[in-house]
């Protein structure tokens, strides 16, 4: 009979994605080896790329106190931005786009879409005004909201306030009572607006809120929003009634993510969010339904 021989020579280690390659480190994880392309750190020795990608799948991901998924990424405010800045030199470019997409109370029923898209839009002749808005949106949105919320939800409290500022722009205008004859006949129900001012002051009010909730004070903001207020009383052509809705929209949005944002009652802040639209759309009906109809010559 023949004996076994103590010693019996094995085929060396290779990593299972380069068979070509020899490897005698092994992953933590599974125990397979792994050559140097496949290698990731960890915390005690490495880990193959296989089970790093196991790992990052399973992971919960991180939010925010308030329920948001973390990013170090402000996205949603570089798209409004750059949307923003993109119909401001289309305004300058194409004639008549300004008074197509400008929110004007007399041609909101028929037209609603408006309501959103005059707050993408700004005075094409004055580039402070697209300048201060976007600045405003930077400082607080990008630095600060949008990181606290989330992008989504950070992106609701966006158009939410915009829709707001249009829609307290057409509550605090005064139809005619009789027939016009000439468009400017039509006083503040024939006004156009636009800017990003209600959104963007919907942001104020949404900081002011959220910061109460997490005990952090909001000094400052207090004296913007105050300094700006008077702004649009004393300069003329600066849309108040807009700055007023976006300030309480977003207040009223804020409201609803701070009381819903515990673990267990945040499944309640999207239909809270739809509750203030549904709010504002209410509203936009009652309005246009006392508001006798007017032809307008054109």
């Amino acid at each position: 009979m023949t004996e076994p021989t103590a010693y019996e020579q094995q085929a060396p280690p290779v990593c299972p994605r380069h068979p070509e390659r020899v490897s005698y480190v092994r992953c933590q994880r599974c125990g397979r080896p792994t050559c140097p392309d496949c290698q990731r750190p960890a915390a005690v020795g490495v880990q193959c790329v296989d089970c790093v990608r196991q790992q990052a799948s399973a992971a919960r991901s991180a939010t925010t106190v308030f329920g948001g998924r973390v990013s170090d990424r402000p996205v949603v405010s570089i798209a409004i931005v750059a949307i923003c800045v993109v119909v401001w030199l289309a305004q300058r470019t194409v004639p008549g786009l300004t008074t197509d997409i400008a929110f004007i109370p007399v041609l909101g029923e028929s037209q609603p879409w408006r309501f959103i898209t005059s707050a993408f839009a700004h005075s094409p002749t004055q580039i402070m005004h697209i300048g201060f808005n976007m600045l405003a949106l930077w400082m607080v949105g990008a630095n600060y909201l949008e990181r606290l919320l989330g992008g989504a939800r950070y992106a609701a409290l966006y158009l939410v306030s915009a829709i707001g500022g249009s829609v307290v722009f057409l509550l605090l205008a005064t139809p005619p009572q009789g027939p016009v004859e000439t468009w400017s006949q039509l006083g503040s129900w024939g006004t156009p607006a636009v800017g990003a001012s209600g959104a963007v002051f919907g942001l104020f009010g949404a900081l002011l809120v959220l910061n109460r909730k997490l005990g952090l004070s909001s000094a400052g903001m207090y004296a913007t929003i105050l300094i700006n207020a008077v702004i649009g009383f004393v300069v003329p052509g600066i849309a108040w009634q807009a700055h007023l809705g976006g300030l309480l929209t977003g207040a009223a949005c804020a409201v609803v993510i701070a009381a819903t944002s515990e673990p267990g009652r945040r499944r309640w802040q999207w239909p809270g969010l739809a509750t203030v639209l549904l709010v504002l759309v209410a509203l936009t009906v009652v309005k246009y339904g006392f508001a006798p109809y007017i032809p307008v010559a054109t």
